[in-house]
């Protein structure tokens, strides 16, 4: 769920806000992949243990739709 959700914030701040932050969101989503996990625990011995990756997005998440760009620029678009 996390990857889907970074990868489409990401994808919208390249297009919206800045290539920085989008690439940002991109590589972030790229840590939610089982794939990745393993290869971690393959390569290195150790592995992003999912308690931190639930935090680690959830607040990412909310300082992307609390205080972020992309969501200032969605606010001005809608009028609100």
């Amino acid at each position: 769920m996390f990857f889907v959700l970074f990868v489409a914030i990401g994808i919208l701040n390249i297009i919206f806000v800045h290539l920085v932050p989008g690439i940002f969101y991109l590589l972030v989503s790229v840590i939610y992949l089982p794939h990745i996990n393993s290869y971690l625990y393959r390569k290195l011995g150790f592995s992003i243990p999912l308690v931190i990756k639930i935090v680690l997005g959830l607040v990412i998440l909310w300082g992307t739709l609390a205080v972020g760009d992309l969501m200032e620029m969605f606010e001005a678009w809608i009028g609100v």
